[in-house]
């Protein structure tokens, strides 16, 4: 019988020991920090995740995950994909039953005032929570990193944060040296609230070189008054309502207003920039625009 030769043999040894590193590494525990700042460690990368809010969803399809989301929750809409997904719940009550029976090891959750309440009953399933709040733009990049740790698939998700940081980065330069536009950002009206300095949609107001007139309150989505509003008497006023509440329109009457009398009463879609997901950039972008037209608007 023949032996192989001697070089041979070191090659497949090397194969061999490679295959076996390549596994203990697929196999090995994968730990990251989410934005609470607590470490979420899995002995595995996930491969069925349920997601609770719509920004999430984008998120994970952005990072490379569109196969590993078994459940989601109302308004994930975005990309058409995501509406086939089946159901958990929505911003206010989530079947425990049905998320329990989806088997994930995987859940990431988003801590919005309704959900609170969830929490609880979701730590008793036992199934690591990572929770997704970006808070600043450079936040959606380092979620997409984090979760794409977390699925193992590093490799798409890292390009998108790279394209993400970027893109960013470009319409920073574009808008840095802009003069300051006093805004109100009113995200529903009835009751009228409005984001404050708290929020991820301040960060992209502060990129295109707008100034929130709300920035200083301490709660993130405040509700105020019409005479508030007045009072501070902002140059543009931006809606976000896909329908007909919500809408800018509130403001016609009031002349004396700077935006009404400016012509700066803006509509924005609203779900470029209330999801802290990669449609940020486009919605920034929209933003930057209005607000650049805004300063045009000084000069009639």
């Amino acid at each position: 019988m023949t032996r192989p030769p001697r070089a041979t043999q070191c090659i497949t040894a090397a194969l061999l020991l490679a295959a076996a590193m390549a596994g203990t590494a697929a196999a090995a525990p994968v730990s990251v920090r989410d934005d609470d700042g607590n470490v979420v460690t899995l002995p595995k990368p996930a491969q069925r995740i349920i997601s609770m809010a719509p920004h999430v969803t984008e998120l994970l399809f952005a990072a490379g995950g569109a196969d590993k989301i078994v459940g989601t929750v109302t308004y994930s809409d975005y990309p058409e994909a995501a509406k086939k997904i089946p159901r958990v719940g929505d911003n206010r009550l989530i079947d425990m039953e049905r998320v329990a029976a989806m088997k994930p090891d995987l859940i990431v959750i988003w801590m919005h005032g309704g959900f609170e309440r969830q929490i609880e009953g979701l730590r008793k399933l036992g199934i690591p929570l990572f929770h997704s709040e970006p808070t600043r733009l450079d936040g959606i990049a380092e979620n997409l990193e984090h979760l794409g740790q977390l699925m193992g698939t590093e490799t798409v998700a890292n390009a998108a944060a790279a394209d993400v940081r970027a893109q960013f980065a470009a319409l920073t330069r574009q808008y840095a040296a802009r003069p300051p536009v006093r805004l109100f950002y009113q995200v529903w009206d009835k009751p009228l609230y409005t984001l404050s300095g708290k929020s991820i949609v301040s960060d992209s107001i502060r990129l295109c070189g707008g100034v929130n007139i709300f920035n200083d309150l301490k709660v993130t989505a405040p509700v105020v008054s019409v005479e508030a509003v007045l009072q501070e008497n902002p140059e543009a006023i931006f809606g976000t309502s896909e329908k007909d509440y919500g809408s800018v329109d509130l403001w016609k009457p009031y002349t004396n207003l700077l935006a009404t009398k400016n012509n700066n009463l803006f509509r924005l879609q609203g779900d470029l920039l209330n999801r802290a997901g990669p449609r940020m950039v486009a919605g920034t972008k929209a933003l930057c625009e209005k607000i650049e037209e805004a300063r045009q608007h000084r000069k009639n």
